[in-house]
């Protein structure tokens, strides 16, 4: 898929709101916690086994991708001499090993207690399978306990990976079903990403997108169509410009 790359997302932030933001939907990988780049140790182990590269071009490609999808592409463009089984299998036990340890990046936490203070529903959208996703949440539950909502790539009820908006729908109708709310206006959700694809899903929603890409990916794609916000870090994040309540301190 050529992801679209001809306009710049707002780099700043206002002093002044400029959106209406009702929901807030999350990404976990790169985003919340640092398992993106645990995915690329461990890949860039695997595929040095077989003498192959594995590098950022590549990974920008399976970013927000479920497994099947990602290790099929994985296999057909390094030319590693395995199968995407294999792949998967030999990948699967390094997590095991280090994703326990994975923690949330800077701001995380600050934003997530904010946002549940002040009630604002939040969910998490992961691509990640629900078994990744308990391995890497175990020692990070005083994260993933503020959520409402926590919905995984395996989800019987997405029917297409990124970037289809599937999961962001789901995301956005479990929410109103928590708070017993009737209708949401997809352009009240906010969607937080760090992947290029993972922007194309939410802007496939019509929904509000913040882009927080990692630096090696914000380097491939120096314009990025989409994204009202493009931020270096969820430090950065500015709740009054989606007109969310400030922060406090």
């Amino acid at each position: 898929m050529t992801m679209p790359s001809t306009a710049s997302a707002a780099t700043t932030t206002a002093t002044q709101p400029q959106h209406e933001i009702h929901y807030c939907i999350f990404d976990m990988d790169g985003l919340l916690i640092n398992t993106e780049s645990l995915y690329t140790q461990i890949t860039s182990e695997i595929l040095a086994r077989y003498g192959k590269k594995y590098d950022f071009e590549l990974k920008a490609k399976l970013m927000g991708l479920r497994e099947k999808e990602s290790s099929e592409i994985l296999v057909r463009e390094s030319g590693v001499a395995m199968t995407p089984e294999e792949y998967l299998h030999e990948r699967h036990l390094l997590q095991l090993e280090r994703f326990p340890h994975c923690v949330p990046l800077p701001g995380v936490m600050r934003l997530i207690k904010h946002l549940k203070d002040k009630k604002i529903p939040i969910a998490v959208a992961t691509s990640s399978y629900r078994k990744n996703f308990e391995l890497k949440s175990m020692n990070n539950q005083a994260l993933f306990e503020l959520f409402d909502v926590i919905v995984c790539g395996d989800d019987p009820a997405i029917k297409h990976g990124k970037p289809n908006p599937d999961i962001f729908f789901v995301a956005r109708d479990r929410l109103a079903k928590h708070y017993g709310h009737d209708t949401v206006v997809n352009e009240k959700c906010l969607v937080f990403e760090d992947s290029p694809i993972g922007v194309q899903a939410g802007v496939n929603a019509n929904m509000k997108v913040v882009w927080v890409p990692d630096e090696n990916i914000g380097r491939l794609y120096p314009t990025l169509d989409g994204p009202s916000q493009r931020l270096e870090s969820l430090e950065l994040f500015d709740p009054v410009y989606f007109g969310l309540p400030p922060f406090e301190n």
